[in-house]
């Protein structure tokens, strides 16, 4: 039997300003926090019934520090632990409580240098009952504060070589090319990939330096246009200037709204729409080099040419 994975669980961060971090994710975005610590502060969407989703990090430098992806089965841990030790890379526990919330888990670094935690226990509390929804399939009152995105959607990264990238995640985990980007000499610069039925749980773009551990952005879902609309009105009303404004991707057929932490320099997407896939025999679709800019934005704004390699990651 081989072990799988269910879902993208949660993303690490680290910020320099902690404090500027937390004003944008909490008072601005309207995620819930969920714990704080000295150095961390741990959140969550309305409708994200694990522990958190998003971890802030206090640091010297904004870079990625984990991606988080929870198995099928608790056994499924220790298999995925097996598997890649057998390949020749090397683990490390995570002993429960070290993470707040966090059954036992590893962690490994992948050859492009974002590290990766495998997961299945974690604690599901309910909300604080001043904040509880009352609704029983939902965990806090949604549009509470801020923009209040529903729970967390897809992480994306850049690499030096995403078709092998790809074909790592293809035979370790199970993930599925959904969507992709082929340039005209034949190489695929991104791809979109699911483990679940979205069309992404994880984008993987290329990085032209071909640098380590970069993190092109994170992501969290709202429920429609509507919200994203009303998400630029926010970020207008709090000083945050648009990074990429309100429109259309091509590729996922999402709209989107996209902003970066003041406190990190990080990139927030917020995404709404998309669509889900559920044929096992789904081909992935890929779009030409000369159709490159109406896959990245069907409708908005013009694409700028740095926006697809701008990452953010360590100095060396």
């Amino acid at each position: 039997m081989e072990p799988k994975l269910a879902k993208l669980g949660h993303i690490a961060i680290v910020t320099p300003d902690l404090e500027k971090s937390h004003w944008f994710f909490h008072d601005v975005v309207g995620l819930n926090v969920q714990k704080k610590e000295t150095n961390k502060i741990y959140y969550r969407g309305w409708a994200d019934f694990e522990h958190h989703t998003l971890i802030l990090i206090e640091g010297n430098e904004a870079q990625l520090d984990h991606i988080a992806w929870k198995t099928e089965k608790p056994e499924h841990v220790d298999m995925f632990k097996k598997k890649l030790n057998d390949a020749g890379f090397n683990t490390w526990d995570v002993q429960p409580g070290e993470e707040a919330g966090l059954g036992y888990a590893f962690r490994f670094k992948l050859p492009t240098g974002q590290i990766y935690e495998i997961y299945y226990e974690m604690e599901k509390p309910p909300a604080p009952e001043a904040l509880k929804s009352r609704l029983k399939n939902q965990v806090f009152k949604s549009f509470n504060q801020g923009i209040s995105p529903r729970c967390i959607d897809h992480v994306n990264y850049n690499v030096g070589n995403p078709d092998e990238a790809m074909k790592f995640h293809e035979e370790m985990f199970g993930f599925k090319s959904r969507e992709c980007i082929e340039l005209d000499n034949g190489m695929r610069v991104a791809h979109w990939t699911s483990v679940t039925s979205l069309v992404h749980d994880l984008a993987i773009m290329h990085d032209p330096e071909n640098r380590q551990n970069r993190l092109h952005h994170i992501a969290f879902y709202l429920d429609s246009f509507q919200d994203v609309a009303r998400a630029a009105d926010i970020y207008r009303e709090h000083g945050i200037e648009l990074n990429v404004a309100p429109g259309k991707h091509g590729v996922t057929q999402a709209s989107f709204i996209y902003a970066k932490d003041p406190g990190s320099g990080i990139r927030l997407e917020l995404f709404s729409g998309g669509y889900h896939i559920y044929d096992p025999d789904w081909e992935t679709v890929v779009w030409k080099e000369n159709e490159l800019a109406d896959g990245i934005i069907w409708w908005g704004p013009e694409l700028k040419s740095d926006f697809l390699p701008d990452s953010v990651g360590p100095a060396s």
